[in-house]
């Protein structure tokens, strides 16, 4: 993401979520919409410790069962927040997943300005790890997690899934411990059964793909790795969902739109490429008048793809 959009994005941002919640924070497309639900949990430490970074919402569908797939859906923000769980698309994904029979988790994360990167996929990572290890109280099916999210809370989404099983890796120069010590939870599994993508920065090394779209200095790619991609490329990389792309990933769908002028279309096109060329299963939408969270992203047929990717997951 640039610097020269970044303040467009987020006046952007404010103002879609200001039309239909009273919140601040960043997100997609904030469509109005009363959640139906059968329980509800707010501010859940998934941690356990008394940061509200750390806290996650957790719904459960209206329609009661024994048990529940479970989805994590992580918001957007550039990775500039640490408190936007209550405007992670609540109204358009979460609400869709909910109505289709997923328990929806939405957690917070450390943002850029209070930890520098890997702290953020330690927290996702510590989220899974809870959503195992407190599956008998808040009836979670643990036979299916999946991460989504959207713009950064994509990009999170994405390399959940792509290093799901590598608790360690070295990339260039850059040891990399993705794994974490965080929470209570850490003899359960961080992996995850699929993912979903929307909007989301998935290849740092490569964010002018776009036409017309050039790195500015200081970008929040720049900021969440306190470096520089000409100095320090290997810490891009690392950061990069792409870079980790192999036959052992799982399913993962994307969602991107042509008109995105924060993070390129380029970015989920290639992204889907990569993922196709391992074999790994995929699927791709790229709307032609996409913007970054619009309405043309978020249509009842592209949210209806993704309940029907992750069922058929699901069956497998």
């Amino acid at each position: 993401m640039k610097k020269t959009l970044l303040s467009t994005f987020v006046m952007c941002l404010a103002a879609v979520g200001a039309m239909a919640q009273p919140a601040g924070g960043f997100g997609g497309f904030q469509q109005q919409a009363k959640l139906e639900t059968s329980q509800e949990w707010k501010d859940v430490n998934y941690a356990g410790d008394d940061k509200a970074y750390h806290t996650c919402d957790i719904y459960l569908p209206k329609k009661e069962a024994k048990s529940y797939p479970v989805v994590i859906h992580i918001y957007g923000s550039a990775w500039f927040s640490n408190s936007s769980k209550g405007m992670a698309d609540i109204g358009t994904i979460v609400k869709t997943l909910l109505d289709n029979g997923y328990a929806v988790v939405c957690p917070n994360h450390r943002s850029s300005m209070d930890a520098k990167w890997p702290a953020q996929i330690h927290d996702i990572r510590a989220v899974i790890r809870f959503v195992r290890g407190n599956a008998k109280q808040y009836k979670f099916d643990t036979s299916f997690i999946a991460t989504s999210g959207f713009s950064s809370g994509g990009h999170l989404a994405s390399i959940a899934a792509t290093t799901s099983g590598v608790k360690q890796t070295k990339v260039g120069t850059v040891d990399i411990d993705l794994e974490g010590t965080v929470g209570n939870f850490l003899k359960e599994k961080s992996t995850v059964n699929a993912a979903c993508d929307w909007s989301g920065p998935v290849d740092l090394t490569a964010m002018d793909c776009g036409e017309g779209m050039k790195m500015g200095p200081d970008s929040p790619e720049d900021v969440l790795l306190a470096s520089k991609l000409d100095k320090e490329p290997d810490k891009y990389r690392s950061l990069s969902a792409t870079n980790y792309v192999n036959k052992k990933n799982p399913p993962i769908i994307i969602f991107h739109g042509e008109k995105d002028n924060v993070v390129p279309g380029c970015q989920g096109k290639m992204f889907f490429e990569l993922l196709k060329a391992a074999g790994v299963k995929t699927e791709g939408t790229f709307p032609a008048e996409g913007s970054h969270g619009g309405p043309q992203m978020y249509t009842e047929e592209n949210l209806q793809k993704m309940v029907k990717f992750l069922n058929e997951v699901r069956k497998k």
